[in-house]
């Protein structure tokens, strides 16, 4: 139970990361990011790929993260004169080429066989014994590191700049942003985020193949975002959990109504999700929490609207 316990809150903790940096880039800078799988999948090759080739965890980390940057910028780059509809489906069309790749260069990835046997980071000094509790305790260092950048970066000026260029990038450019710019930045700074995310899942699993970066992971990572709240960091660690909680507990059905076979309770469980989802859409359609907004304290003794 409790190797379970570790290994559902270790998936929990790659779900934040990925929440937090779809939130960046679409919470706060509004661009909608539909190929998110297929960056994550960068991150987690190129961390794979350099430990299979003796290069250290941290190194193939941090270069995974700086890989995925880089192609979220060059994405960007690309798209940056796209509109919202257009933009999603030049990125999910990225993501599809990313996983045709990935099936195809056997010579680099392993094709659809993937790579297998991927050294763990400090493994060696942690021990198997302690490890799988070592990794989450390290996810939940690294989730914190992560929010605490991303909260600077909100309530910053540059922070309360994407939100001017989410809500109207017309009215931003007049008064001098450099709207291209604060897209790419943001943009790449999300892609940093899933690059880490997915140097984790590869050290984690010690196994990857193409099949694991598909759409779902791209869904996971919107249901996320809206449950906790589009624009809050803090929401979206709140939203993340719920939703694991929805996807993790519903698998537990068979338990509860024994009379239903295994196809009907796949069916109820995906029911039950989407009926979660589309209460939450009716009653709290803001989520669980609200976006940062820089506020203005009163004078003592004012009264309000004075």
């Amino acid at each position: 139970m409790m190797g379970y316990l570790v290994a559902i809150l270790t998936f929990v903790s790659l779900a934040v990361l990925l929440g937090l940096a779809l939130n960046i880039q679409w919470g706060q800078a509004g661009m909608i990011n539909f190929g998110l799988a297929g960056f994550y999948g960068i991150g987690a090759y190129t961390a794979a790929i350099l430990a299979k080739h003796g290069v250290d965890g941290f190194t193939a980390t941090a270069a995974a993260i700086a890989v995925t940057a880089a192609f979220s910028a060059g994405v960007s780059l690309a798209t940056l004169r796209l509109r919202e509809d257009y933009l999603a489906i030049t990125t999910l069309a990225f993501s599809e080429a990313v996983r045709l790749v990935l099936m195809n260069e056997v010579w680099l990835t392993g094709g659809t066989d993937g790579i297998r046997d991927i050294p763990r980071p400090l493994v060696g000094v942690i021990g198997g014994e302690h490890y799988e509790v070592a990794f989450l305790v390290a996810c939940l260092a690294l989730i914190a590191i992560v929010y605490g950048l991303l909260e600077r970066i909100v309530s910053a000026p540059f922070g309360r700049a994407l939100r001017a260029v989410r809500d109207d990038d017309v009215v931003a450019a007049t008064l001098g942003k450099d709207v291209l710019a604060l897209r790419v930045k943001a943009f790449a700074v999300g892609g940093a985020v899933i690059g880490l995310a997915g140097a984790l899942h590869a050290f984690y699993f010690t196994y990857i193949d193409p099949g694991e970066f598909a759409g779902f992971v791209t869904v996971y990572a919107f249901m996320s975002v809206i449950v906790g709240g589009k624009g809050s960091n803090r929401g979206l660690m709140a939203g993340a959990v719920t939703v694991m909680i929805l996807l993790e507990g519903t698998r537990f059905l068979k338990d509860v109504v024994p009379v239903l076979s295994a196809q009907q309770v796949a069916s109820l469980r995906l029911m039950l999700i989407g009926v979660g989802l589309i209460a939450m859409l009716i009653y709290r359609p803001q989520g669980l929490s609200s976006e940062y907004r820089l506020s203005a304290r009163q004078p003592a003794g004012a009264e309000p609207g004075s």
